[in-house]
């Protein structure tokens, strides 16, 4: 099967057995500051895992969007990737342990309805049991007799620690055991292996490869510590949607699947033997074969990652999302170069990964254009710097290896100063990780705590001149200011409605003669948009919706589903204005300071001026009111 049959296999065979089908929602999590992306499939469905009602009901599944890179350095091997999909099957308070592992063993195994996996080719893992909950002899049991039901022999379930078979989110949320799948990809351990046999297939060899998950939630942790049991048992079942084509189709690496085959083919035909880009000249040597894969492996990574970040809103930057944007597509500059591919190939790459993805997320299709500029926009930023960054590199390990330089020596071993680090950041546009790993390759290290000291530094000095600003971008506070900062806060809301809800606030200015609203978008607006948002922000001010203001608790406020800048700090309370009846229904709700006005209907009527880019991934909507 290709991944497109494995897609509608999976979603078919849980739909038949009254799953509701969800979408994937953005790799942004939503209302969520604590982490900056979406890293498995069951993040979007926390607080029904935690007991709020789902409006689908209990049985639900998807194939969700995700984005890791704590394994970055892992990238490029067989098994590991910065985006990846997770398919995912849950009951809230359905069915559990029983129906979760049969079911996951039909559609594995079934040749009706499932994949037609030889039985006699998987392995389990179940929890040993610790302080927090015993030993899962019930999941075991259940193995065992599907096992023996099949004719399959030998030694097949195995108990391991916590760290191999509990599962949590993070340091907070719901958690529980789990039982692991695992898939023989060579077919030579069809006969039962011994502990010790299993464990070298699966870590060292990597022979058995992990295919499934089965999470059975029935605990609920807080800062760490379990805390008690959730009011639901909760099944939530994993695979990532790569390793499943892998096993699928016989390979030993989901780089060689289907997925990844235009954008390889891609990659391949941009090769750059008359036409070397500075660096190549300046680092002639040729990659091994074992690097040149490594390299063509981590190139069709990032870019894909990098396309699927910039679909769903975010731009490169020096924080938050928009670093690790920028992190990924520079090394994939940096690799680029290492196999001697042509300067701008990203944007070529990136259309071979839209038309990847283009059939299956909407999203992808409608910004293909914006998607290829932006990554080669970020390309051509960081080339112009790259040269003369690798030669301040280069300069930094000559002085370093220089007799002066050895009075530098930190306990005999080389170390990049924190301030050298900060100048190939600040000046040179090198994200500090790949200052660490390039210094790494050759025996160097990086002082990273002095380059925090000195990002601080620069911080502070930004912040002072930021503080000095009123809080909502008003330059005053006149009557007709605060009219202006309440029509902020319904245009924002209809941007959201009319473009989608990758749209959020990145500044805005307002003075008594116009408005000016800063937006991540990667899009120029149509005509037909910008009509669209006016006739909704009339709309609300023609229904004299009225403007409310409560105090919340942080959590409580966070709950409502309010805009807020998720980088920002918040005490313990926040102030949260919303436009409408109820906070529940209402049009429009931002944590925000105020001023507003009482009641939409003082605003008049609401004209956009004008719709501008201000940065790759940023517009600008001037209005009036009138």
């Amino acid at each position: 099967m290709n991944s497109k049959e494995i897609r509608q296999k999976y979603l078919g065979f849980f739909e038949k057995r009254g799953h509701a089908v969800l979408p994937s929602t953005s790799l942004v999590p939503e209302n969520d500051p604590s982490v900056l992306f979406n890293t498995a499939g069951m993040q979007p469905l926390v607080p029904y895992l935690l007991g709020e009602k789902h409006p689908l009901g209990t049985r639900l599944c998807s194939i969700q969007k995700c984005v890791r890179t704590i394994d970055l350095e892992s990238v490029g091997d067989n098994t590991h990737a910065t985006f990846f999909e997770m398919m995912g099957n849950w009951s809230l308070g359905d069915y559990f342990k029983k129906e979760s592992i049969n079911w996951s063993f039909e559609l594995l195994t079934s040749k009706e309805e499932g994949f037609g996996i030889d039985p006699k080719r998987l392995y389990v893992t179940c929890f040993e049991g610790d302080k927090n909950a015993p030993k899962d002899e019930e999941s075991a049991a259940i193995w065992k007799e599907i096992f023996d039901k099949h004719g399959v022999k030998g030694n097949r379930i195995f108990f391991l620690p916590e760290k191999n078979n509990w599962w949590s989110a993070g340091d907070n949320g719901p958690c529980g055991a789990d039982t692991e799948i695992f898939y023989d990809i060579t077919g030579k351990h069809t006969e039962g292996l011994t502990h010790e046999e299993y464990w070298t297939a699966s870590e060292e060899t990597q022979e058995l490869v992990e295919i499934w998950n089965n999470v059975f939630m029935e605990f609920e942790k807080k800062d760490r510590e379990i805390i008690g049991k959730l009011a639901n048992k909760n099944v939530d079942t994993g695979a990532g949607f790569e390793r499943f084509c892998l096993a699928l189709n016989g390979k030993d690496n989901f780089y060689d699947t289907d997925i990844f085959e235009e954008i390889f083919a891609k990659i391949d035909a941009q090769h750059a033997e008359l036409n070397p880009s500075p660096a190549q000249l300046q680092n002639p040597t040729a990659l091994s074969e074992k690097e040149a894969l490594r390299a063509k492996r981590i190139i069709a990574d990032h870019v894909r990652t990098s396309v699927m970040l910039i679909s769903d809103g975010v731009i490169p930057s020096n924080t938050d999302q928009g670093y690790i944007l920028r992190r990924l597509l520079r090394r994939a500059v940096r690799f680029a170069d290492n196999l001697g591919l042509k300067k701008g190939s990203l944007f070529w790459i990136a259309d071979a990964v839209v038309n990847t993805y283009a059939d299956i997320y909407e999203n992808v299709a409608r910004q293909r254009e914006t998607i290829k500029i932006t990554i080669d926009n970020e390309e051509q930023k960081f080339r112009n710097t790259l040269s003369h960054g690798l030669k301040e590199f280069d300069r930094i390990i000559k002085k370093l290896s220089s007799a002066e330089g050895a009075e530098n020596k930190n306990s005999n071993e080389h170390l990049i100063s924190g301030k050298d680090a900060f100048v190939l950041f600040s000046t040179y546009g090198f994200p500090v990780e790949m200052t660490i790993e390039m210094a790494g390759e050759i025996g160097f290290k990086v002082d990273k705590e002095a380059f925090e000291e000195e990002m601080k530094k620069h911080q502070d000095l930004s912040r002072s001149g930021a503080g000095q600003k009123f809080k909502g971008g008003m330059g005053d506070t006149s009557d007709i200011s605060i009219k202006y900062h309440t029509a902020t806060h319904l245009l924002h809301q209809a941007l959201r409605e009319v473009l989608g809800a990758h749209v959020s606030q990145k500044g805005s200015n307002i003075t008594a003669e116009r408005l000016r609203f800063d937006f991540a978008h990667t899009a120029k607006m149509t005509d037909e948009e910008k009509q669209q948002v006016e006739d909704i922000v009339n709309k609300r001010i023609a229904d004299a919706l009225p403007v409310n203001v409560v105090e919340l608790p942080i959590e409580e406020a966070e709950k409502t589903g309010a805009l807020h800048f998720f980088g920002e700090k918040y005490g313990d309370k926040v102030t949260l204005y919303y436009i409408g009846n109820t906070i529940e229904e209402a049009f429009s709700k931002e944590f925000c300071g105020g001023p507003h006005v009482k009641n939409a209907s003082e605003l008049g009527h609401f004209k956009i001026q004008k719709e501008e880019a201000v940065s790759a991934g940023v517009r600008r909507i001037k209005a009036v009111l009138e």
